[in-house]
């Protein structure tokens, strides 16, 4: 067991946390990792990484170096009217692949997710249980049209921040709203 408390002296116990967190994660995925079993393998008390991380989808994102926080990116997304649907998604997503910091840590992801399975696999449980089911649930509208949408921006975002195919690239994220907002927004309405 743990001992409760902070450790004597100058520790690395957040990084600790975040290693044996990725570690978990890699091997049994989103959905079989555990508070305790993160603090178990750091050698530390689940309070700990509670007060680090807070929840297991805080440790995640962290852990993962998610370049953004779905705590923030769910409800940026649901305020508003659910008519508005479209325009909001693509433009939140324009913001996110448009800044260079939050797009490096994206792109890393994509490649880590194509190319190995245990990544993907993690990368698929959050997003299924964490983004799609909540976004879903709180418009009404079966996931599968959600993930649908979803997998037209990421084409969207190989195609413009990628691949860089012209005019595309270059488009005015104004023009990219107004032209593929209705195609999103058709997911949702059905």
């Amino acid at each position: 067991m743990a001992r409760a408390g902070r450790r004597p002296g100058q520790t690395e116990t957040r990084e600790q946390i975040l290693t044996a967190a990725r570690t978990q994660f890699a091997e049994l995925g989103y959905d079989g990792a555990t508070i305790r079993g993160i603090a178990a393998r750091a050698e530390v008390n689940p309070a700990l990484v509670h007060h680090f991380f807070g929840t297991k989808e805080q440790v995640f994102v962290a852990a993962l170096q998610l370049p953004i926080d779905p705590a923030f990116l769910v409800p940026a997304l649901l305020d508003g009217p659910k008519s508005q649907f479209g325009e909001r998604f693509v433009r939140l997503f324009l913001t996110v692949w448009g800044n260079a910091d939050t797009r490096a840590p994206f792109l890393a992801m994509m490649r880590s997710v194509t190319t190995n399975e245990q990544a993907a696999r993690m990368l698929r449980q959050f997003l299924e249980r964490h983004v799609l089911a909540r976004i879903a649930a709180e418009l009404d509208v079966p996931q599968v049209r959600l993930a649908a949408a979803a997998a037209h921006m990421v084409g969207l975002a190989m195609f413009r921040y990628v691949i860089g195919i012209e005019p595309l690239a270059k488009a005015g994220d104004d023009e990219i709203v107004a032209m593929v907002g209705p195609v999103i927004q058709t997911y949702i309405d059905g």
